[in-house]
Order: C-alpha cells, then sequence, then structure tokens
C-alpha cells in the first residue's frame, strides 16, 4: 500500500477503539488500526463481564463525544464511596450529593463499551476512512523524516505520518519503536471477580485497606459488586482453589457486612500487578497511550480514566493543528509530538506517585505508620477544604482542567467544552 494514512493505531481495543472513533468525527483524516484478534465484534455481556470505573471527568469527556446517551443504561452510578484500614479506626466518606452531583462516577462493564464502539465505527469502514489489519501485528518500524513505515506480520507494509501504540501494557511495538520501560513489581496479585449481592447495593463503593493491600467493592447493574482483591501471590493461589461458597465466606471475612450479605461469586481471575511506565510519551512521529504508556496499581481505579485523558489530549491536539494549519505545526512532527508529551508528563507523573503512595502507605505494617494514616483518614472526614480536592481529584475534574491550562501555555487554547460534568 503506497498512500501513507493520516493515523495508525497499534490496538483497537478500547483505548485505540475510543481514539479511532473521535479521530474520525473531525475533519478527513485517514486512520488505520492493526489489531491481532481476529474478530473485532465485542461478546456478549455475561454475569462475569469485566467493569471499569469510570470518574465524573471521563463521563464529561464521554458526553461530549456523544456516547454516553448510549452507555448510561448500563452502568451502575457510585454514589458513596467508604474508604476504611482494615483493624483500624480511621476512616472516610465522600458522598456524591455533597457536590451537588447525581454520582461519583459510573461503573460499567467493558463489553457494552466495545459494542457502541464497534457499531460507530462501522459507517467509517463503509466510507474508506477507516481501515482494520486484522488479525495482524507490528512486525518491524522504521522511521523517516515525514512518515513511518511499518511492516506487518502478514506481509504487507504501510505508512503512516502519526504512529499511535495503545496495545496494552506488554506492548511488543513500544520496543520496536525504541520507548525504554520502567518496571516496578509490587509483589501483589489482584484477585477479579463479580459477586451477587443478597440484597441492593444502592450506589455504595468501598475501599478497604488491608495488610496485603486494597480489597475494593464497586457496583455494578444487576445487584452486582465488581471486586478488585489485592492479595500475596500466594494467598490469591489459595483462595483461587476454594469452591464459591468457602470463597465468599473468605471474602465476608475480610470484607465486613458494611456491603451487604455476598451470595453469589462469579469466574475469577489472577493479575499480577506491577508498576509499569515508559520512559517517555512521544518519539519522532509515534505517541504511546492508554496502557502501553502507563500501567498502574488498580488501588485508585484510575487507569481507563488516564487513557481517556491521553485521548482527549491527542484529539485537542489534531483539532488545533487542523484549525491553525501552521506549517510549524503538523501532524506528527516534532512540534506535535513534543506538545503531547508536554501535555501528558504532568497528569500521568502526579497520578503514579499518588497511586504508588497508596500502595506503600496502605501496605506498611508499622503501628506508627498505621496510626498516622489513619488519623488523617479521620482528619480528611472532618475536613471539607481537604475533601473537596481529594473528590475533584478523583472525579478526574482537576486533571481535565489542567490540560486545558498546559495548552494554553503552549499557545495552543483549547476549545470550551460542552458539559459542566466535563
Amino acid at each position: 500500500m503506497t498512500e501513507p494514512f493520516d493515523i495508525l493505531i497499534s490496538g483497537g481495543g478500547m483505548a485505540g477503539a475510543m481514539l479511532a472513533h473521535q479521530l474520525l468525527q473531525r475533519g478527513s483524516l485517514k486512520v488505520a488500526v492493526v489489531e491481532q484478534q481476529a474478530d473485532a465484534s465485542p461478546s456478549k455481556s455475561s454475569f462475569d463481564s469485566r467493569s471499569i470505573a469510570l470518574s465524573e471527568g471521563s463521563i464529561g469527556l464521554l458526553k461530549n463525544w456523544g456516547l454516553w446517551p448510549l452507555l448510561a443504561s448500563y452502568a451502575s452510578p457510585i454514589k458513596t464511596i467508604t474508604v476504611s484500614d482494615q483493624g483500624h479506626f480511621g476512616k472516610t466518606y465522600l458522598q456524591s450529593s455533597d457536590y451537588q452531583l447525581d454520582a461519583l462516577g459510573q461503573v460499567i462493564e467493558v463489553e457494552h463499551i466495545g459494542a457502541v464502539l464497534h457499531q460507530r465505527l462501522q459507517p467509517f469502514e463503509a466510507q474508506g476512512r477507516l481501515v482494520w489489519f486484522r488479525p495482524d501485528a507490528i512486525s518491524a518500524i522504521t522511521p523517516s523524516l515525514d512518515l513511518q513505515q511499518v511492516q506487518l506480520k502478514s506481509g504487507l507494509s504501510v505508512s503512516c505520518r502519526l504512529l499511535v501504540i495503545a496495545e496494552g501494557g506488554a506492548s511488543p511495538s513500544r520496543e520496536l519503536a525504541g520507548f525504554a520501560l520502567q518496571s516496578d513489581d509490587y509483589g501483589q496479585t489482584a484477585l477479579i471477580a463479580n459477586i451477587g449481592l443478597q440484597g441492593p447495593h444502592q450506589g455504595k463503593a468501598f475501599e478497604r485497606f488491608t495488610p496485603t493491600g486494597p480489597l475494593a467493592l464497586l457496583p455494578l447493574t444487576q445487584q452486582r459488586y465488581s471486586l478488585v482483591w489485592t492479595l500475596a501471590p500466594e494467598r490469591a493461589a489459595q483462595l483461587m482453589q476454594l469452591n464459591e461458597a468457602d470463597f465468599l465466606a473468605e471474602l465476608q471475612k475480610e470484607g465486613g457486612y458494611r456491603a451487604g450479605v455476598f451470595q453469589k461469586a462469579g469466574a475469577r481471575a489472577l493479575y499480577p500487578l506491577v508498576l509499569r511506565r515508559a520512559s517517555e510519551a512521544a518519539r519522532h512521529r509515534v505517541v504511546l497511550l492508554g496502557n502501553s504508556l502507563h500501567n498502574l496499581h488498580p488501588i485508585a481505579g484510575q487507569g481507563f480514566n488516564l487513557a481517556l485523558r491521553d485521548i482527549y489530549s491527542l484529539v485537542l491536539l489534531v483539532q488545533r493543528m487542523q484549525a491553525t494549519q501552521a506549517k510549524s505545526f503538523q501532524l506528527g512532527d516534532y512540534a506535535f509530538t513534543r506538545a503531547y508529551q508536554q501535555l501528558r508528563e504532568p497528569d500521568m507523573q502526579q497520578l503514579i506517585l499518588y497511586t504508588d503512595a497508596l500502595v506503600r502507605l496502605f501496605s506498611n505494617s508499622s503501628r506508627l505508620i498505621a496510626f498516622g494514616r489513619n488519623l488523617g483518614l479521620s482528619g480528611l472526614n472532618n475536613c471539607s477544604a481537604l475533601k473537596s480536592q481529594l473528590a475533584h481529584f478523583a472525579m478526574g475534574l482537576t486533571p481535565l482542567r489542567h490540560i486545558e491550562q498546559r495548552l494554553q501555555q503552549l499557545g495552543l487554547a483549547a476549545p470550551v467544552r460542552q458539559s459542566e460534568g466535563a
């Protein structure tokens, strides 16, 4: 294929498909997606479907992108969040009503997002503006001054003005493109499952810090919780071997009864927890996005929200490029990729520091540190100013404002967002 694509996205999962959708909504860009899975159509949702938590800021973005009206009926709102330290007195509470909001965030199964994106991308395929290469993967990347030359495992050779790598935490193309990776193993494993309740959860979410790490319960539709239980690898392996009744008994003992009575456990899965972050967000005519750029601990449930801000930043830069038509700011050139690096670095570093500090603070068995952190939790609950700052950070409102401020500092003012929630 001799005609270069404007943007080639490696990875057709949620982040890659979401980016493709947003790019194709604007102007006449020609976009291609390389995806290793043969079938991009989403699987049917079930009790065991995996889910993600979307912050209020992310909901605002999805509203502006025209996607939230198609997703809202599948989501469960987070009305309150209770944060506690197991065996200690410290607790704090966040309530949506304190900030004049219907919800602090929403929890939704990923299949519903995939189904909506799959449907919305089909017209662009029919128009020839979107090309899928699947099942396929990148085998070599050769940069030139104006293009990235990409060799695919199928034998095809394609070129693009900008290559976006959105493959996930174990991205092979990230290494092919020359990015260094920093990695820290937490020595923890996340046990993931959906849990059925005896009664309604009333939109309550819980994060309970235990000696092995946080135990999070996020409200799902159909009287279910999404469970993320951080454990020592040996303990996680033991829990995987238990039958459903014994597993629920262990979970009830660890989580208590404030979240309700657990009566069903779906399929369980284990994920080793490792903090990964690329040494840079962009190089010559290539940028990283989502888990290929930053793979965080799930302690604050912010991974996909951070990816959405990657997408938002990149789309804003494309919009500014199209609006200015300046020769000094073109798709994939140094000024463009440098601006992306400058937009993403502060947000990414702040969230990495925040989540990493939480992991280490609440996994520490020192009595002195335990006393101090519980004083902090209790004090936070009684200080409305500090609590408000934490809530706005958790809701993803502060990082979005910082992106727009940074754009202004770069001389690339952001367009006004329509949704107040964004």
